[in-house]
């Protein structure tokens, strides 16, 4: 009794230990952002001064010339100082996917939206919102020059492509050429240096692209959006990207080719490719604080400064890149045959594995005959069931077993209650098991084997972007947290809100532990184990799901629903206590060899039986 009280006490305090450290950690964490988020808006507040004092460079929109563009430095180049001053124009590319708006000033993108899909208030998807990205091209000409500064002429526009040239003066041209095909999220780019081969000195052998975006707030949830929100990069022949961020700050030097890179929201990217790859790179990923993401609508800010080849030269240079603007849809993303798939983070080799050839097969198929998502989830809940239920039933002959040969395992408790007979304890429970046909592992095999579908699931929902912004009973968005009560305030390790899924799952999470719990030895050294599986277990399952998507929950909780009726239906008709004493009568009858096991405890027994001997005769 003193023993299992121990344990309880042992076990109670480790969990407020660790209820205690995490809310210091998270007390911690936000002193530190807070101080973070000051500085960061100081640096912000700093660079919007110097655009705004770069902006005086340009002309008004009444077409006067402010003062300081007279004094500015003219290029060598006077058509580039033209360029300078020139007032910017704004044309479109768009298909049934996505709407893309470019400005002459730099030729870039400007503006992307997103067909087809809204933002958590239901507004307008922008992945790209006007003046929230920078896209520039640094060559050295005879003098520096970045096409950020400069405004291109339209030269040629279609359905489907838009050309943009900045001219110089002997004739050549820096064009940009921008191609949308129909049907796609794929912008396809090309970059051209056009009779500058007596302008660009033949020493240039790079150029410099810096791109920076500031990916706006486009979902329910900070953290949840946070959490799975990263950088990523990719190089040729590798298995997956390497990942910047994934809800922290971050920064990265690449001194080797690099082919892809990807600033990634949890549902939707922003992507750049190179067809003959980046040859360095600098990139950085920074989060705003929640209060800013809150106030202002801003998630993160990305910035890659690339590196690309340059062969000078030649009178018309061609760098093929291309963008993907569109959202993180395993199917879609696989069909550019570039790894794009990869962002998507699906688990360790193992779970990915069990997620790409089942749960993702699975999910699509039922998606093309029903519509709502609730019942997607509980049909594929149960065809896991039935997939894994052979272990399951294996797993239950295994604890049936345990408890009929219960009596016997007491009378050895009991036999033996000292830890000098723990051997001979182990020898006694290993030769009722052989005679009962229990393998140790009997129960925690199949267990274990389930253990990546779990991991599956825990990462398949959250990123799933088929559940964004369903509805399914009082969860407005599967994709996040289901909220029945808003606190107002912040409650450490909890949250600002309860969800109900998550407190459904935990509740059943409790009865379908005290349902199994009695088949548990009366060793006083399980009755931590006890505790830990009907108490601590429920309770950090719920504080962990409280803020994670609404259809993780109603999976685990669907998942408890059908155990626990597996369990009972097993118990009741596959696996009675007769059918197990038959059995075990049957095995008793037969002849008996010792496992390898039994062999090597028996070994260690006479050992330590001999070792106890030459200690008593000094």
């Amino acid at each position: 009794m003193n023993n299992n009280r121990s344990t309880i006490i042992g076990f109670v305090l480790i969990f407020a230990i660790m209820m205690g450290f995490s809310w210091y950690q998270t007390r911690q964490y936000n002193d530190q952002m807070a101080v973070q988020a000051q500085l960061d808006s100081i640096a912000r507040a700093e660079q919007m001064a110097a655009m705004a004092l770069d902006s005086l460079n340009y002309p008004q929109t009444d077409g006067s010339v402010p003062v300081k563009v007279m004094n500015m430095p003219a290029y060598k180049d006077s058509m580039l100082t033209d360029a300078r001053m020139a007032e910017a124009s704004l044309y479109r590319l768009g298909n049934d996917k996505v709407e893309i708006e470019f400005t002459t000033r730099g030729a870039q993108p400007y503006s992307v939206k997103i067909n087809d899909y809204m933002t958590f208030d239901s507004t307008a998807l922008y992945l790209v919102k006007p003046g929230y990205s920078e896209y520039g091209i640094n060559v050295f000409a005879g003098e520096n020059i970045n096409t950020k500064d400069m405004v291109f002429q339209l030269a040629e526009q279609t359905d489907s492509t838009i050309v943009m040239r900045l001219p110089f003066s002997n004739g050549g041209y820096i064009q940009q050429k921008y191609f949308l095909a129909e049907g796609s999220y794929m912008l396809e780019n090309e970059l051209s240096f056009v009779g500058l081969e007596e302008v660009i000195p033949r020493n240039v052998s790079m150029l410099d692209i810096d791109w920076s975006l500031v990916v706006p707030r486009l979902e329910k949830g900070f953290k949840n959006e946070m959490q799975y929100s990263k950088l990523n990069y990719y190089f040729t022949g590798d298995k997956k990207p390497e990942i910047i961020g994934r809800g922290r700050d971050g920064s990265k030097r690449v001194d080797t080719k690099m082919k892809w890179f990807a600033f990634q929201q949890q549902f939707f990217s922003a992507m750049m490719t190179s067809a003959d790859e980046f040859t360095s790179a600098d990139l950085s990923i920074d989060f705003y604080s929640e209060d800013e993401y809150k106030s202002e609508g801003k998630l993160m800010a990305c910035s890659a400064k690339l590196r690309s080849e340059f062969r000078a030269g030649s009178d018309n240079i061609v760098l093929p890149y291309q963008f993907y603007f569109g959202p993180n849809d395993y199917k879609t993303l696989k069909e550019y045959d570039q790894k794009y798939e990869k962002i998507i983070p699906l688990g360790g080799w193992l779970v990915a594995w069990f997620s790409r050839l089942v749960i993702i097969p699975s999910f699509d198929f039922l998606g093309r005959f029903f519509s709502n998502y609730g019942l997607i989830i509980l049909l594929m809940t149960l065809f896991i069931k039935l997939l894994i239920s052979p272990l399951t039933v294996k797993s239950y002959k295994s604890s049936a077993k345990m408890q009929v040969i219960k009596p016997e395992m007491d009378k050895i408790n009991a036999k033996y209650p000292n830890e000098k007979d723990a051997m001979k304890k182990q020898q006694a429970t290993m030769e009722l098991y052989q005679k009962a046909g229990i393998s140790p592992m009997g129960g925690c095999l199949p267990m274990l084997l389930q253990m990546p579908i779990l991991f599956a699931m825990f990462r398949f929902f959250p990123a799933s972007i088929e559940l964004r912004q369903q509805k399914f009973l009082w969860a407005d968005d599967l994709s996040a947290y289901d909220s029945i009560w808003d606190f107002g305030v912040n409650i450490p390790l909890l949250g600002d809100h309860l969800s109900l899924f998550a407190l459904l799952m935990a509740v059943t999470m409790f009865f379908y532990s005290k349902m199994t719990s009695g088949q548990m030895s009366d060793d006083p050294n399980m009755a931590g184990m006890k505790f830990m599986s009907v108490w601590l277990m429920p309770i950090m399952m719920f504080f962990i799901c409280n803020n994670l998507s609404a259809a993780l929950s109603y999976y685990y909780l669907l998942s408890n629903i059908i155990t626990m009726i597996m369990t009972w239906y097993i118990r009741k008709f596959v696996v009675t206590e007769e059918k197990v004493r038959a059995d075990m009568m049957v095995r008793a009858k037969q002849p008996k060899q010792k496992s390898k096991w039994q062999q090597r405890l028996e070994e260690a027994q006479k050992m330590q039986e001999q070792m106890q001997k030459q200690q008593n005769r000094k």
